[in-house]
């Protein structure tokens, strides 16, 4: 049996995703080029705000792709090195 056809919905629901999950990653970017030499508790507690909400796009963005279909499987081998 073959996979329904992509909808649009479907990809413009991924790409809203992607870019949300982008927009996220250069909020940490921005906080880290302006963190301080020692960093205090707020900036600590900042950066664990900004990893969660880039952590939780990530799962938005790979649950958005998996409805597009594309769904891929793991990135690591399963031979040893």
């Amino acid at each position: 049996m073959t996979e329904p056809a992509t909808t649009a919905d479907d990809r413009d629901l991924l790409r809203r995703a992607a870019a949300a999950h982008a927009s996220a990653a250069q909020d940490i970017e921005a906080f880290l080029r302006r963190l301080p030499e020692v960093p205090g508790p707020a900036e600590i507690t900042e950066y664990a705000n900004l990893v969660t909400r880039e952590e939780r796009l990530r799962a938005d963005r790979e649950a958005a792709a998996d409805a597009a279909g594309l769904v891929i499987g793991s990135l690591e081998s399963d031979q040893g090195t």
